[in-house]
């Protein structure tokens, strides 16, 4: 995805959701307004699927699941190293697809030689 603007602030190698909002709007001829309930939409229903405990499967994309993170004891680097209890948690975790790391992997296709201009000569 090719950026015309640079944000402030921001690492050029981050796509943000007004990146994906605009790559959208392009894509499916929409205005932004018609492309941002639409991104919206996909991770309002991310969210909601994962919050109902489902997992969320896109076929040559990659599935999102929660993962149960288990009750730890930690250090609080601010508080010179006073020890913290930490609950219980669930946390989003996300496995790529087969078709996603293939694509991720795969190499750039070598530019191809144009081919040689016909002869303006007649043959014979």
């Amino acid at each position: 995805m090719e950026r015309e603007t640079q944000g402030v602030g921001r690492d050029d190698e981050t796509t943000t959701k007004a990146d994906l909002v605009e790559e959208v709007a392009r894509a499916a001829e929409l205005t932004k307004k018609q492309a941002e309930a639409v991104v919206e939409s996909v991770f309002q229903g991310i969210i909601g699927s994962l919050r109902a405990g489902q997992k969320i499967e896109l076929r040559g994309f990659g599935s999102f699941k929660l993962r149960q993170r288990g009750a730890r004891v930690a250090r609080n680097p601010k508080k010179s190293g006073v020890k913290v209890h930490v609950p219980p948690k669930l946390v989003p975790y996300f496995k790529p697809g087969k078709k996603l790391k293939e694509l991720i992997n795969e190499e750039a296709p070598e530019p191809v030689a144009a081919p040689p201009a016909p002869s303006a000569l007649p043959e014979g």
